[in-house]
This record gives C-alpha cells, structure tokens and sequence, in this order.
C-alpha cells in the first residue's frame, strides 16, 4: 500500500514539473522535444543555442557571428522571469539568456524541429531545458 501510495505521489509530481517550469516560461520561448531531449525554442519552433565563449550575461557573439547566429531578440516591455533573464545587445535591444547565457538561433535551421548548429565549432549547444 505505502509502495502504491508513494508510486502515485512521485507520477503526481512528474506531471506537475511541466506546468510549473511552463509558467515561468517567457512569452515566445516555449520547449520542445528534439532528439529525445528537451530543449528551448523560439515561438516558431527554431532551436534555440548557446555559446561557450558568452561570459555569464555577456553577448560576445557580434557583426558576422550575429548574422549567422541571431540572438533572441526580447520586446522592449520584456521582464526577466523565472531562469531567463535579459541581456543587452549592441544595438540597445535586449534578448534572452537562460541561467544567464545569451540564447541564440541558427540560419542554417531552416524548420522547426532542427537542431544542425548543435556542436558546431564545439562552442553552440542546444539550450537544453533544467
């Protein structure tokens, strides 16, 4: 009985992981299942990277590097929430960054549900979902 009744607790709680983390998600970046792992991805379904040489909270990724690997551009009236929090870029704009790494797409992803900029040079990753 007490095997049951912590069996069902512990289902419970796997079910209730979801809802939270998702209320305490940005608008426009929601997660996704690609590859078997959970990762983030912008409204339209793009993976969403990260790039090792980003200091914590510091874009580093300009100019040429920017065109391939645009950043995740936040609105003006976006406030930080949860795990994400705002990074400001060059221009003025702010974008996204999770755990306080800038978060990225990759030009070369070309529909929802790719992740082809995963490993690239050995510094982008996959922004998986914690």
């Amino acid at each position: 009985m007490l095997t049951r009744l912590l069996l069902g607790a512990a289902a419970l709680t796997l079910l209730a992981v979801p809802a939270l983390a998702a209320d305490e998600m940005p608008a426009g970046i929601k997660t996704t299942t690609i590859g078997g792992k959970t990762v983030l991805t912008d409204a339209k379904g793009m993976t969403l990277y990260t790039y090792d040489k980003d200091a914590n909270g510091q874009v580093t990724c300009t100019g040429k590097c920017a065109t391939l690997w645009p950043p995740a551009v936040a609105p003006a009236s976006a406030k930080a929430t949860g795990d994400f929090t705002l990074v400001k870029l060059a221009d003025g704009t702010q974008a996204w960054a999770y755990y306080g790494k800038p978060l990225y797409t990759w030009t070369k992803d070309t529909k929802p549900g790719e992740a082809t900029g995963d490993g690239v040079g050995k510094v982008w990753h996959e922004a998986v979902a914690q």
